[in-house]
């Protein structure tokens, strides 16, 4: 395991496409701080949000209750910046806002008036006759939301068959690309990126 960033308080690590957050990579990471700093005895580590189980990239971990706190507040408040990049099918305009209303059940999320709204901004990087490389900026965070999303306008993430895609793929062609947040305890504004293991 090689970390991203990792100090007293944050562990930032790149989770690979294809590995739930939770338990098995939250697991693997616990493991490898109790080793790293040799810590007996029970090791505090949390997550501050998650990623779906075939979505890789970015995910950032609270060392401490004090900096769990901090960043689940900042999280609520919205202060903490995420950015996806995304292959999807068929060519999307430049730019854009996607709205919907949505709602999950059975591992799925689905467009209802029922639905808690879903609010996401894209611009797209680069096109070809078949695809678009899409970067995303989340305003909202809901189950399967980019997911979902996309493929309700008609432009599945690439490789995602439960939402519609037509390709098969080992991975779905959605990262997490990009993290901007205020550290918990020295207030510093941090950046953190990680490349996506696929291409375009």
């Amino acid at each position: 395991m090689d970390p991203i960033y990792c100090d007293n308080h944050l562990l930032v690590l790149n989770k690979p496409a294809g590995v739930a957050t939770q338990p098995d990579f939250h697991e693997e990471a616990r493991a490898w701080v109790k080793e790293s700093f040799s810590k007996p005895g029970n090791v505090f580590l949390e997550p501050i949000h998650r990623l779906d189980k075939p979505v890789g990239g970015i995910v950032v971990f609270a060392r401490t209750s004090k900096a769990l706190s901090r960043l689940n507040a900042a999280m609520r408040e919205k202060r903490i910046r995420k950015t996806y990049i995304a292959k999807v099918e068929g060519v999307v305009e430049k730019e854009g806002t996607l709205e919907h209303d949505l709602v999950h059940g059975d591992f799925q999320a689905f467009v209802s008036p029922k639905g808690k709204r879903a609010i996401l901004h894209y611009r797209r990087l680069k096109k070809s006759e078949k695809h678009s490389l899409v970067k995303i900026e989340l305003e909202t965070g809901r189950y399967h939301q980019i997911r979902a999303q996309f493929a309700a306008i008609g432009h599945p993430v690439v490789g995602d068959a439960k939402y519609g895609s037509r390709e098969k793929h080992s991975q779905i062609a959605l990262h997490h690309q990009t993290l901007i947040l205020e550290h918990p305890t020295t207030k510093e504004a941090l950046t953190f990126q990680c490349p996506a293991a696929f291409s375009f």
